[in-house]
């Protein structure tokens, strides 16, 4: 039994589900909203490109580095499983510190400031740090990229430094990445912020 492997996690306003080749047609229509896939700091997939993307994640899974989700809305009527919103993942995972990164993340445009996303960095971050055990739990971002930079920043993670020229951006351009964590240490108050944040939009 690995330390990361497929499992549903329920916060109060989103569900993680593992990750499915028939979530591709709500998938293809969170991406829609908003057209995420035309904003240049992002690595949304187009609807036309949704299923590589999720083969690909499905790949790594077995591969044992990354462990994929969908995100649903809760359903208020039933309380279960609603309205797919996105993606987002544990990759580069680490079984011997262990030690995992969050990202590969995004949420359809209507949902955005929601709730969702701290939601769903709540239930990746208690599973990592009070079910698996890691003394840190990592973040990257691109350096352009300042909404996602600012979200970061608002959970709680630190900055640790600047990945330059780190890697290439779809289209080709070099891009300088930033790395921020949070310490096992850290989580309580990390998680006394989150969930503040989420008792106000009750």
């Amino acid at each position: 039994m690995t330390l990361f492997e497929p499992l549903t996690l329920t916060g109060r306003h989103v569900i993680l589900e593992p990750l499915q080749h028939d979530h591709h047609d709500g998938l293809v229509a969170a991406a829609q909203d908003g057209e995420l896939w035309n904003l240049w700091y992002t690595s949304v997939p187009a609807p036309e490109g949704m299923a590589a993307e999720i083969d690909r994640r499905l790949a790594l899974q077995e591969q044992g580095s990354m462990v994929p989700f969908t995100t649903r809305l809760i359903d208020p009527a039933t309380g279960g499983p609603g309205r797919i919103i996105g993606m987002t993942t544990y990759m580069n995972i680490d079984a011997g510190t262990p030690r995992v990164e969050i990202g590969s993340t995004w949420n359809a445009a209507s949902v955005q400031g929601t709730g969702t996303n701290a939601d769903s960095k709540l239930l990746l971050l208690r599973h990592a740090f009070e079910t698996v055990g890691c003394p840190a739990v990592e973040f990257r971002t691109h350096w352009l990229n300042h909404q996602s930079r600012e979200a970061i920043a608002r959970l709680g993670a630190k900055q640790d430094g600047v990945l330059r020229n780190h890697s290439r951006t779809s289209d080709g351009v070099l891009r300088d990445t930033v790395v921020f964590s949070i310490l096992e240490h850290e989580w309580p108050m990390v998680r006394n912020g989150l969930e503040h944040r989420l008792a106000k939009r009750r």
